[in-house]
């Protein structure tokens, strides 16, 4: 399994042009940040919240928070 570093975050958020994509690079950097955190199961339900946000509006956006979804789902306590 692959875990993103906080070097990869940073460079994620740099990378990220402005607007709506710009955003949506912060708050991955920031969900994959709480995850790392020990927030798990806090990181899934906002990473979930955002994909139903963003399904109609910015299907990348959506597809881009439900893979982070899918990523850090299996490690959430049950």
């Amino acid at each position: 399994m692959s875990h993103t570093t906080p070097a990869t975050n940073a460079q994620r958020m740099r990378a990220a042009p402005c607007g709506s994509a710009g955003v949506v690079g912060i708050l991955l950097a920031s969900l994959e940040a709480l995850a790392a955190a020990g927030q798990v199961d806090a990181a899934c339900r906002f990473a979930g919240q955002a994909c139903v946000s963003l399904r109609h509006d910015d299907a990348h956006g959506e597809r881009q928070f439900n893979a982070l979804l899918h990523r850090l789902a299996p490690r959430v306590p049950w």
